[in-house]
């Protein structure tokens, strides 16, 4: 591996690895950890230990909306800037999808 240019060493007293994503949690408890270096990057490797997945609450935020984004809005669709923000919200923020909601809907 040395001639390779990689170099693989063990990552000890390593008590859990948590993999954070969107929605998500993934928890390793006792893995065994190694990093691999191989061109000035580094490749972590976790093998092993007991591996538990858990889904998060994520907290709705609403979105911010900008007073041009709602003027542009309610001009496209030809709706009045309260209908156009309710729109937006809901589109959660999607300009496009905001109109088409609009248009789509109205009579």
């Amino acid at each position: 591996m040395k001639q390779m240019g990689m170099n693989m060493e063990e990552v000890p007293d390593v008590e859990r690895v948590i993999l954070q994503g969107r929605g998500r949690e993934i928890v390793v408890e006792a893995p065994a950890v190694a990093v691999i270096t191989m061109s000035g990057q580094k490749i972590f490797q976790v093998t092993g230990g007991k591996i538990t997945e858990k889904v998060l609450k994520e907290e709705a935020k609403a979105p911010e909306i900008a007073e041009e984004d709602v003027q542009l809005v309610a001009q496209q669709a030809g709706v009045s800037s309260e209908r156009a923000r309710a729109a937006l919200k809901e589109a959660e923020g999607d300009l496009a999808k905001a109109i088409l909601l609009l248009t789509s809907t109205k009579k």
